[in-house]
């Protein structure tokens, strides 16, 4: 286990994740800020990207438990992002529709947070999220942070602007 909070457990994902993460990954509505829900391909090149970064960087996206009752309700976590010509710490997430408007996000988000402050030692944390992700942006404002700009992704043939929110050390 990395992190605990009153209601969650965040801890590596493993290979036995797989079928939550389809749950997630798979499902358009959670993933409309991605437009499109992903293959299983892509679900096995997510949880691959996941697993090298946690050799590579010693973090990455984690699986939020459920204490309650054991279930992976959602991924949380940190990993570096490119923003301009800077990398940039960032706390980002994704949860099953169930698990959604039960304010876990922003529990999970905030350990996370306070994880990249306390132990990484970071001076400033990110969230980059695309501009019509109206839910994931008050997670963002739930977690103390602010809009510091914006940036456009290329993806999937499509552009699509991210507002670009962080929190300082000394802001919490």
């Amino acid at each position: 286990m990395i992190l605990e909070t009153e209601r969650l457990r965040l801890r590596e994902l493993t290979a036995e994740d797989r079928p939550a993460l389809c749950a997630i990954l798979q499902d358009a509505e959670v993933m409309y800020a991605y437009a499109h829900a992903f293959s299983d391909r892509e679900v096995d090149d997510w949880l691959q990207n996941q697993l090298d970064r946690y050799r590579r960087d010693g973090f990455g996206l984690w699986a939020v438990v459920r204490k309650s009752d054991g279930a992976v309700i959602g991924q949380c976590g940190l990993t570096w992002q490119q923003w301009g010509e800077r990398r940039v710490l960032e706390v980002g997430y994704l949860f099953r529709r169930a698990a959604w408007h039960q304010g876990y996000a922003a529990e999970a988000a905030r350990a996370c947070r306070d994880y990249a402050f306390s132990v990484l030692g970071a001076a400033e944390v990110f969230s980059i999220i695309r501009d019509n992700n109206g839910p994931s942006r008050r997670v963002a404002e739930r977690n103390g942070m602010a809009v510091r700009g914006g940036l456009v992704k290329h993806y999937y043939g499509l552009e699509m602007p991210h507002v670009v929110y962080s929190v300082r050390r000394e802001e919490i």
